[in-house]
């Protein structure tokens, strides 16, 4: 699953730290979504899409080869 986390981050000017402590989670949880070594919990990936004020849907980015 690919994911925007890194651009939208980006675009608003935040670090991993930062963004990690508004939802919660440690910078290296951030690292590694936006890597894709990780895939976020669904209450997770919510509430990175509200920290960012688009859908899940926009966020990740799914494809049927990903499915695991």
């Amino acid at each position: 699953m690919r994911n925007r986390v890194r651009e939208l981050r980006e675009e608003i000017g935040i670090t991993q730290k930062e963004l990690g402590e508004r939802v919660c989670v440690s910078r290296q949880a951030i690292n590694a979504i936006e890597t894709g070594k990780f895939d976020p919990s669904i209450w997770l990936a919510y509430d990175l899409a509200q920290m960012f004020g688009v859908s899940i849907e926009s966020l990740f980015l799914f494809r049927g080869e990903d499915r695991k």
